[in-house]
């Protein structure tokens, strides 16, 4: 590779590229040619009502899910031609906590950064990084079964960034925790969010004016609207997130 473009390449940011995205599930479109971009240092906000195929968008651009048709490419990779090359460089927050409730959140975070290959010190690092961030010394040598759904979502979110990823995606990364947890969250998202991809969904539309730096409403699997949060609040004379969200998916609540 010659000088000048091992130059470019470090000036070239990371994307994620959704073209022409649909998920039929039988006779229901859950995902309706979607097409957007992710940039680097982009905090995207993913918004729409329930049903508007939101987790569904997530999971096939996490490789979980494959698409009915389009494309999706992340740094110029097809997912679906190299998912697990892909995978390396995500960090996944889905709907539900974690799913070995018989583990304790340490053996559950040993057991993540091993599938991800940490090395053993960097691995004790980011297991003491997140576990100090995330507030989990109390429980964690508790059965993950048997914690609250706030730690539960917080276990969660510390295996999604164990490997501080340069793609985080998350699925109500704040969903079950208490104001004080929320706010260190997103105390977390902005710290961590430079030089990263990050997309949110959400239903608190103040966690997007706290975090995100775009946001994109849906509905029955449709793009709405696509502007900063900013651009948004113009949009209403009382500079109300959620008065622009009702307006601009109403009539379009799923069946």
């Amino acid at each position: 590779m010659s000088l000048v473009i091992q130059i470019q390449s470090l000036y070239i940011k990371k994307m994620i590229e959704v073209a022409h995205l649909s998920k039929n599930y039988g006779s229901l479109r859950a995902v309706d040619d979607l097409t957007f971009n992710v940039k680097q240092g982009e905090v995207l906000g993913f918004l729409g009502p329930n049903g508007a195929g939101k987790s569904t968008t997530m999971k096939m651009i996490t490789g979980f899910v494959p698409p009915s048709s389009g494309k999706i490419h992340i740094d110029g990779i097809d997912i679906e031609q190299e998912p697990v090359q892909v995978k390396k460089m995500v960090g996944y927050l889905p709907e539900g906590a974690p799913n070995y409730g018989e583990m304790t959140p340490l053996q559950f975070l040993d057991f993540i950064a091993d599938i991800r290959q940490l090395d053993n010190s960097y691995k004790k690092e980011r297991i003491e990084y997140v576990v100090e961030r995330l507030r989990l010394d109390s429980v964690l040598y508790q059965q993950i079964d048997t914690l609250s759904k706030g730690f539960k979502r917080r276990v969660g979110l510390a295996q999604a960034i164990i490997h501080d990823p340069e793609i985080l995606i998350m699925d109500e990364p704040t969903d079950g925790l208490d104001p004080n947890q929320k706010h260190e969250v997103r105390l977390l998202l902005n710290e961590i969010s430079a030089g990263k991809i990050i997309i949110i969904s959400t239903h608190i539309l103040e966690e997007v004016e706290a975090v995100c730096s775009r946001a994109i409403i849906i509905a029955n699997g449709k793009l709405l609207l696509d502007e900063t949060p900013a651009e948004m609040q113009a949009r209403s004379e009382n500079k109300k997130l959620d008065a622009v969200f009702r307006e601009v998916t109403k009539g379009h609540e799923r069946e």
